[in-house]
């Protein structure tokens, strides 16, 4: 391997631009010698030398501070196009030149990133062990006798061999997360809609995500800032929503894994051993392990290629697949075939099984801020994987087939080695839109349970930080009375998924009442001018999603209204105030400092 290589996280690469050790053109120079040999069928072509240097002078061409991917080398799974490059979808029959970049490789090479080429991949995506390839079984970086994962073959040996320091893939069934687990990588499946499907050979359309492989969780989030974005050319394409409760930075949070009784290991003891420590260093971090049950998930999962979603498969290549159905291989072509089986009726009989079993499924988020599952139960060797190539490769979706059909989001997340040297992983999944706190809490697991990168034995950049703000879509407010913990009108925040933060007081210039009238009593709060006596009031601090809040406020009854109001930490938050004419029938409780106070008086009296 070439002195510059292999490549790390991407704050590695940048110090070492940084520093003048290594430049832009002199990068892609090694890896491009370096890649000429491909033992392990990574790449299905290669970007001429000429051409990588031409990007690597556009980047030189540009100052540091410009570009956040400056000179960052990534590869792209070849079922994505780049422009002027073939995409083959692993089906040389099927290969196509596209004049313009997918959006989402274009959005990266506009920061600065250089296309190394196209990689392997299970054809037309159908697989999720990466030896379904004309181009060759894809070899794990670890032990080249055992499957890389797929269908996201390539992209993910890429990384963890130190050829790139990311990589894009796709993800229908787990193609985004499976490779990453049996790599040592993080496999970021963001929520469907995020990144631009436009100039991405899809799968299944209504499902696939482009995803995205990282030695860390802090350059994923750090490619999500990058590309995501809305996008007319894709109709699958969605705005990002705010996340809500921030459980992955959180100090305590609760996640759900799956009734002893339906986790499955394959007769795999090692990952069963690296899944119950996974779960003790995850309750290390503050969380609260809940066993769930798991048979909406797994019933969902079933349907990927049980139910009529084989025929959206069938859908993306049909012209092709009619007219050159030999040039397909035999495992992609019989799952594929299967569709011409299922009617528009039993299309629609899906949809609505689908629809039944996802409100069951997503009653879990009532307990669980996250889930967390193995990612794989277990891993075979190649030739395990070629004599028995259905059952074994359904084995292999059994934590990750539900994903996108329930759409979730997921990380998938480094957990350790087995001791025969290969790696484990876990997945955490939330619902849609919650990318953010999976990413942080892959982000403080991958501080806390620091892992060699890829299969180079790289550490961990020490100085990493986590690139993104958050978009909580949350509004705090502030109640003092009947919307209490407990109280009657406490189903109101509730409800609307209102999430208690803290219990505090307001600053010392306040004072409140108990307003005449029927149960439920309504207290009145007023800030006091500088000239009056003023105490702290007892409140609790809620959080409520903005979305809520309109028919929140729209419940409170006059004297009351919203407005703002100052915390003991000079903290400002919306909350509950009393019109100032309302309390000249009211009686003054300030002395008693609160609320329950109050009411405690009343039941003593």
């Amino acid at each position: 391997m070439h002195k510059f290589l292999p490549l790390g996280d991407m704050p590695s690469l940048l110090r070492r631009y940084a520093s003048g050790e290594l430049s832009p053109t002199q990068m892609v120079e090694a890896i491009h010698a370096d890649i000429q040999n491909d033992p392990d069928h990574v790449w299905i072509s290669v970007l001429p030398l000429e051409s990588l240097r031409d990007y690597a002078r556009k980047v030189e061409a540009q100052d540091m501070t410009s570009l956040p991917l400056y000179g960052v080398p990534f590869a792209i799974k070849d079922n994505i196009d780049l422009a002027d490059i073939p995409t083959t979808a692993a089906c040389p029959a099927f290969a196509y030149t596209p004049s313009r970049s997918a959006v989402v490789v274009q959005k990266l090479i506009d920061a600065g990133a250089i296309p190394i080429g196209k990689t392997n991949l299970d054809q037309f995506a159908t697989g999720l062990n990466g030896t379904r390839s004309p181009y060759g079984a894809c070899r794990n970086a670890f032990n080249p006798e055992y499957i890389s994962g797929g269908s996201s073959s390539g992209s993910a040996v890429a990384v963890a061999k130190g050829q790139v320091c990311f990589s894009l893939g796709t993800d229908t069934a787990g193609s985004g997360r499976i490779p990453a687990a049996f790599n040592n990588l993080i496999g970021y499946k963001p929520t469907k809609g995020w990144l631009s499907a436009h100039g991405m050979v899809t799968a299944c359309r209504s499902l696939d995500t482009v995803s995205v492989f990282a030695h860390t969780a802090a350059d994923a989030a750090r490619l999500l800032t990058i590309s995501a974005a809305y996008d007319t050319a894709d109709i699958y394409s969605r705005e990002r929503e705010g996340h809500g409760f921030d459980f992955g930075a959180a100090p305590h949070f609760r996640f759900g894994i799956p009734r002893q009784q339906q986790l499955k290991f394959f007769d795999n003891h090692e990952s069963e051993r690296l899944f119950n420590d996974a779960v003790a260093r995850m309750q290390a971090l503050g969380g609260e392990a809940i066993e769930i049950d798991f048979e909406p998930f797994l019933e969902a999962a079933r349907l990927l290629y049980e139910g009529p979603w084989v025929a959206e498969r069938y859908a993306a290549i049909q012209s092709f697949f009619e007219l050159h159905g030999d040039q397909i291989i035999a495992p992609v072509r019989e799952i594929i075939a299967t569709a011409k089986q299922r009617s528009a009726a039993d299309a629609f009989n899906g949809i609505y099984q689908l629809r039944s079993i996802k409100q069951q499924a997503d009653q879990v988020w009532t307990q669980v801020d996250c889930l967390l599952a193995p990612t794989a139960g277990t891993i075979y060797p190649i030739h395990a994987m070629q004599q028995d190539p259905i059952r074994l490769n359904t084995n292999l979706g059994y934590y990750t087939n539900f994903m996108n059909l329930l759409d979730y989001a997921a990380v998938a997340v480094p957990a350790g080695f087995q001791r025969d040297g290969l790696p484990f992983g876990i997945t955490l999944a939330a619902p849609a839109h919650q990318d953010e706190p999976l990413l942080h809490l892959a982000h403080r697991w991958q501080q806390a349970y620091s892992l060699p990168l890829g299969a180079t034995g790289i550490a961990l950049s020490p100085s990493t930080l986590f690139p993104i703000a958050s978009r909580s879509g949350q509004i705090r407010i502030a109640v003092c009375g009947a919307h209490l913990s407990g109280l009657p009108l406490n189903e109101q925040l509730t409800s609307r998924h209102g999430r208690l933060v803290t219990s505090t007081t307001t600053s010392s210039d306040y004072k409140l009442y108990a307003l005449p009238g029927h149960p439920p009593l309504r207290p009145g709060l007023i800030r006091v001018s500088k000239n009056e006596q003023g105490v702290a009031i007892e409140v609790e601090v809620w959080e409520l999603p903005v979305r809520e809040l309109g028919s929140f406020v729209a419940s409170i009854p006059a004297p009351l209204g919203i407005g703002s109001i100052t915390l003991a930490n000079n903290e400002t938050v919306l909350g509950f105030l009393c019109e100032y004419y309302a309390i000249n029938n009211a009686k003054d409780i300030s002395h008693l400092g609160g609320w329950r106070n109050y009411l405690r008086q009343l039941d003593n009296p």
